[in-house]
C-alpha cells in the first residue's frame, strides 16, 4: 500500500530524470530525441551550491507546518463555527461521491482559463471511463494509477509567452461535463478543477564586463534581450509531467471549520451543503532545474498526465509542503528563492539515504540550539563585561567592518529581503559592541557642519592602563604585514580575470571575496594577546565552545553533503584556530590565587591557617597560628624590600612590618 502511494510522486521525478525506453521524457523535456540546440536555455554563471543548513531549515519548517495541521485536527472544530448564520447548529457534510462510485475522467487542454468548448476534439487530451473511486488495486502496476502521454501542438499565443491551462472533470458514470447537454449533465454528479500548467519564471541578466578590457563572456543574444526587455525578463517555462490526485476521503467536514491550508481544496455545494471529491494537482516532485523555456522554436510540447488516488494523510503532507513561506507577505519581488533553494529539500529527500537524512535532521536541531546559545552567551558576555584587560578591541572594530562589507555586497547583488534583514541585524549587534569596548559620547562643542553633534570615541581606562592595548596594536601591526600584500594580490587577480558591473561592484566583490578567503586571520590577534599575557581567563569560553561545536558539525556534513571546496576549507581552518585556543588554555593553567575583575579569587577563605612553631624564652616550641596572608598582602610582600629589625626587638617573636608602598607601585600591581 505504501509503495503504491509513493508511486504517484516518485514517478514524476524518475521520468523527469531521464529514461532509456521509447517515449520516456528526459530532463530537458524531449521524447526519445535530442531537442533542438536553440531551444536550450543559456547556461547561467556558476553559482555556489545551497548551504546545507538552508536545506535543513526548510525541512524543519515543513515539519512544523505538518505538526500545526495535525494539531488543528486534534483540537476539533471551533465552537463558534458550529452555528450557522441564523444561530442553528451546522450539520456535518458528506462526500457527494460515495466510496466505490463509478466515474469518468475528462481532461481538456485550452488557452482559456474558463473552458466551455466541449465539442472541440482538439481540446480533449484524455478520457478514461469506469474508474472506481477509492480503488487502489487497478491499473497497469496494480496501484490504482493510470497515465496518458501525448505531444501538444503549441498555439502561437503560447509561443509568445501566453498561458495554457488544464481542465479536469470527474463525472459519475453515465453523465457528461458539458452543462449544455441537459439530459447528461448533473451538477452534483460533476466535479471540476483547472490550473495553469506552464510556469512563469524570472530570468535576471546582469551586465558585467572586464573593467580593464571592456570585454564580456556573456552571450550576445542575451545582451540583446537584456537591452530589449530590461535586466529582468519574465519567461514561460514548461515541465512535461503532472499528476492528478483524487483524495480518498470521506471525513464529515463542517463548512467553515476546515483548517488551513486544507480549506482551499474542500469545495462545498451551496445548496446541499455536501462537499465534492477533493482534486489535487501534484507537481511537488517536478524539480525547478527540469523546467525549460517555451519559445517560437518549439513546435510541440510533451505532456504526461498521471491519475492516482491519494490518502488523506499524504494529501495533508503535500498541502503543507505547497504552503507558501510566512515571508511571502513581502511579495515575490522581496522574497524570491532561487531554483537551487526550491529544489534543495526535494533533492535531499530523493537522493539521501533515509538514515543519513534522519541523522542530519537531528544534528541540525542540535546545531540550531548551539547557534542560539552561542549568540545568547556572546551578548551576555559583552553586556556584563567590566574590564577589557586581555581582550582585542581592534578585532571588534574589524568585525564591524566585515559586517558592513557583507551588507553592502548583498545589497549590490539584489539578495532576497530576508537575508538582507538578518545581515542588517548582525551589523546593529556589532555596532552595539563598540559601545561596550569604548566610551562613546556626543561632543556638542565640536559639531558637524555646525549643526549635528559629533560622535566622540575614547578608549576605556581598563584597556589603556593594562598592557592589552600595547599587545593589541603590536598584533595588528604584524598582521598588516600579511593582510595588505594578500589584499593587493587578490585585488589585482579580481581586476584582471573577473567581470564586474562597475568599479563600485569591483571594490565590494573584491573585499567580500578577500574576507571569505582570509578573514580567519583576524582571529589571530587574540591568540597573540593570550600569548603575551600568558592567560586565557578573560575569554568568553562558553560562546567559543558553542561555536566550536557548530564548526565540528559543519565539518561532519561538509564532507557528506555537496558543498563548495572553499566552504570545506573554511571549516577546517576555523578548527585549527580553535585548537590553538585549547592548547593555550592547557598551557596557561588557572591560578586560584589570582584576583579577577570583581575582586574575587579562587581560594577558600574558610580554610584553616597553617600552624607555626615559635621558640619560647625557655627554649620550648609553642605552636602559634601563622598570620593570614591575603592576595593583596602576598603581592605587597613580594614587591617590598626587607628591613632590619629595630634594636632590642626579638626577630623571632615580633613580625617585621614592610614600609608602605609608593602609589606608582600600587598602580603597577
Amino acid at each position: 500500500m505504501a509503495a503504491a502511494q509513493e508511486a504517484d510522486g516518485a514517478r514524476s521525478a524518475v521520468v523527469a530524470a531521464g529514461g532509456g525506453s521509447s517515449g520516456q521524457v528526459t530532463s530537458n523535456g524531449s521524447i526519445g530525441r535530442d531537442p533542438p540546440a536553440e531551444t536550450q536555455p543559456q547556461n547561467p554563471p556558476a553559482q555556489p551550491a545551497p548551504n546545507a543548513w538552508q536545506v535543513i531549515k526548510g525541512v524543519l519548517f515543513r515539519i512544523f507546518i505538518i505538526w500545526a495541521i495535525s494539531s488543528w485536527f486534534r483540537r476539533g472544530p471551533a465552537p463558534q463555527d458550529q452555528a450557522g448564520p441564523g444561530g442553528a447548529p451546522r450539520v456535518a457534510s458528506r462526500n457527494l461521491f460515495p466510496k466505490d462510485t463509478l466515474m469518468n475522467l475528462h481532461v481538456y487542454i485550452s488557452e482559456h482559463e474558463h473552458f466551455t468548448d466541449f465539442n472541440a476534439t482538439s481540446a480533449l487530451f484524455w478520457e478514461q471511463h469506469d474508474l472506481v473511486y477509492g480503488d487502489w488495486t487497478s491499473g497497469e502496476n496494480s496501484d490504482g494509477c493510470y497515465e496518458h502521454f501525448a505531444e501538444l501542438d503549441i498555439p502561437q499565443s503560447v509561443q509568445q509567452n501566453g498561458s495554457i491551462y488544464i481542465h479536469v472533470y470527474f463525472t459519475k458514470s453515465g453523465f457528461h461535463p458539458d452543462p449544455r447537454q441537459k439530459a447528461l449533465y448533473r451538477r452534483l454528479a460533476t466535479v471540476h478543477m483547472s490550473r495553469m500548467i506552464n510556469k512563469y519564471k524570472r530570468r535576471r541578466f546582469q551586465k558585467t564586463k572586464n573593467l580593464l578590457t571592456g570585454e564580456t563572456e556573456a552571450d550576445p543574444e542575451m545582451i540583446k534581450r537584456a537591452e530589449d526587455y530590461g535586466p529582468v525578463e519574465v519567461i514561460s517555462h514548461w515541465h512535461p509531467n503532472i499528476t492528478i490526485n483524487i483524495v480518498d476521503d470521506h471525513t464529515p467536514w463542517v463548512k467553515g471549520s476546515v483548517p488551513p491550508p486544507l480549506d482551499q481544496y474542500v469545495k462545498f455545494d451551496a445548496v446541499s451543503g455536501d462537499y465534492y471529491p477533493i482534486i489535487y494537482f501534484n507537481d511537488y516532485w517536478n524539480l525547478q532545474k527540469d523546467y525549460y523555456p517555451i519559445n517560437e522554436s518549439l513546435a510541440s510540447l510533451p505532456l504526461r498526465v498521471s491519475f492516482c488516488p491519494l490518502s488523506l494523510w499524504r494529501w495533508q503532507l503535500y498541502a503543507a509542503q505547497s504552503t507558501k513561506s510566512p515571508w511571502n507577505f513581502l511579495g515575490d519581488e522581496l522574497y524570491e528563492q532561487s531554483d537551487e533553494e526550491q529544489d534543495s529539500v526535494k533533492v535531499a529527500l530523493l537522493e539521501t539515504n533515509p538514515y543519513l537524512l534522519a541523522l542530519t535532521i537531528i544534528v541540525s536541531i542540535v546545531h540550531s540550539v548551539f547557534e542560539f546559545l552561542a549568540f545568547k552567551n556572546d551578548i551576555q558576555f559583552w553586556n556584563s563585561r567590566q574590564s577589557l584587560e586581555g581582550l582585542s578591541v581592534r578585532s571588534v572594530f574589524f568585525g564591524v567592518f566585515q559586517s558592513f562589507v557583507v551588507l553592502l555586497y548583498i545589497l549590490d547583488n539584489e539578495t532576497n529581503f530576508v537575508v538582507q534583514v538578518s545581515v542588517f541585524i548582525g551589523v546593529l549587534i556589532d555596532l552595539w559592541k563598540i559601545t561596550k569596548v569604548m566610551d562613546v559620547r556626543l561632543d556638542r562643542e565640536h559639531r558637524v557642519a555646525g549643526i549635528f553633534p559629533r560622535l566622540s570615541f575614547k578608549d576605556k581606562s581598563t584597556y589603556i592602563e593594562s598592557s592589552t592595548k600595547v599587545y593589541d596594536d603590536m598584533a595588528f601591526r604584524y598582521l598588516s604585514w600579511i593582510l595588505f600584500p594578500l589584499l593587493g594580490c587578490y585585488a589585482v587577480y579580481s581586476l584582471l580575470y573577473l567581470e564586474h558591473k562597475g568599479w563600485y561592484s569591483w571594490v565590494l566583490s573584491m573585499l567580500y571575496g578577500f574576507l571569505l578567503t582570509f578573514g580567519f586571520i583576524t582571529m589571530t590577534p587574540q591568540l597573540f594577546i593570550n600569548y603575551k599575557l600568558k592567560s586565557v581567563a578573560h575569554l568568553p569560553w562558553r560562546m567559543l565552545t558553542y561555536k566550536a561545536l557548530n564548526t565540528f558539525i559543519d565539518d561532519l556534513f561538509a564532507f557528506v553533503i555537496k558543498m563548495p571546496v572553499m566552504y570545506r576549507i573554511g571549516c577546517l581552518r576555523d578548527d585549527v584556530v580553535f585548537f590553538i585556543y585549547l592548547y593555550q588554555r592547557w598551557i596557561y593553567r588557572v591560578d586560584p590565587t589570582r584576583v579577577n575583575e570583581f575582586g574575587m579569587s579562587g581560594e577558600d577563605p574558610t580554610a584553616a591557617a597553617p600552624v607555626a612553631e615559635v621558640p619560647t624564652a625557655a627554649g620550648a616550641l609553642t605552636p602559634t597560628p601563622a598570620p593570614t596572608v591575603t592576595t593583596a598582602t602576598r603581592e605587597e610582600a613580594s614587591t617590598s624590600l626587607p628591613t632590619k629589625p629595630t634594636q632590642g626587638a626579638s626577630s623571632a617573636s615580633e613580625p617585621q612590618e614592610a614600609p608602605p608602598k609608593p602609589a606608582e607601585d600600587k598602580k603597577k600591581d
